[in-house]
């Protein structure tokens, strides 16, 4: 594993590591709606709606970890890109998608927002100032999460959570 994973995953585990059982949060249902299937909850940052088979409440760190790599951190292409947008994009990832990370740098870039870190959006990402991008990833974040129906209940600890990592990420330009 990268020392960039790493990183980010000390973030990512710091904002989303202890159990949640919260009965009005979609992603702790088994079934991804609130009262569909069974309530058993997320447990660094990994979910019953993601992962309705697992065990949620006696995940271990280890297992969290290998979830990490290969659903979040791998889906990023995070050992492809600066480290302080696969720190971004991460974080990201764990709280909005993987897919949603990729099309939030697309928007960034502007480039179609299609979801696939290809060579149009790795060209406009080299052509990028990192300080700006970093700022601009942060600021569209954010303007994601206000589309969320859970916004009003959730947005100003996603909004906190975006500007955190945001910071963080500007430690590793």
């Amino acid at each position: 594993m990268s020392t960039a994973f790493d990183i980010a995953f000390r973030f990512t585990i710091g904002e989303e590591g202890k159990l949640s059982l919260d009965p009005k949060d979609p992603g702790n249902w088994t079934g991804g709606v609130v009262g569909i299937g069974q309530l058993k909850g997320t447990k660094y940052g990994v979910s019953a709606r993601a992962y309705p088979n697992l065990d949620i409440p006696n995940l271990s760190l280890v297992d969290a970890k290998s979830i990490a790599m290969a659903n979040y951190w791998n889906k990023i292409a995070g050992d492809s890109l600066p480290p302080y947008l696969a720190f971004q994009m991460f974080d990201a990832a764990f709280n909005q998608g993987a897919f949603e990370a990729k099309r939030i740098l697309q928007y960034c870039l502007n480039v179609k927002p299609d979801g696939v870190l290809g060579p149009v959006t790795m060209a406009a990402l080299a052509q990028e100032d990192p300080h700006e991008l970093n700022q601009l990833y942060t600021e569209f974040r954010i303007e994601a999460y206000k589309q969320d129906d859970n916004f009003p209940r959730y947005g100003e600890d996603w909004t906190d959570r975006a500007n955190a990592c945001g910071k963080a990420a500007e430690e590793l330009i």
